[in-house]
């Protein structure tokens, strides 16, 4: 369960950017093609900050599908459920991840005070 040590990450990244102020709610994006599980890095965000300055806050996940551009042919689509990494239009395997791969921090709901 390495979403817990992401945790830890994402607190030092929050706690910088916060300078002080209460943080309510933590916006991140999370891939499809991410070794993520987005349900488990908010559970175990809940259990990273209890008893410090980021308890209360909560981790708002949006997930971004995977898309694939063939370099063959120039198809895009979408990865499905179970990924498939061969062009649906020319059974191409020289594929181009265009989304997918993201895992970021976009914004932050910090207190006014």
């Amino acid at each position: 369960m390495h979403e817990l040590s992401l945790c830890g990450a994402i607190a030092d990244v929050v706690t910088r950017h916060a300078e002080g102020r209460e943080v309510r709610t933590i916006h991140i994006t999370i891939g499809q093609l991410r070794q993520i599980v987005p349900d488990t890095l908010v559970y175990c965000w809940s259990l990273f900050t209890e008893g410090t300055a980021l308890a209360g806050s909560r981790i708002d996940v949006e997930r971004v599908p995977a898309r694939l551009a063939c370099r063959a042919c120039g198809d895009r689509q979408e990865l499905g459920a179970t990924p498939v990494f061969a062009c649906a239009v020319c059974a191409g395997v020289d594929l181009e991840v265009v989304t997918g791969e993201e895992f970021l921090i976009t914004s932050l709901d910090l207190s006014g005070a």
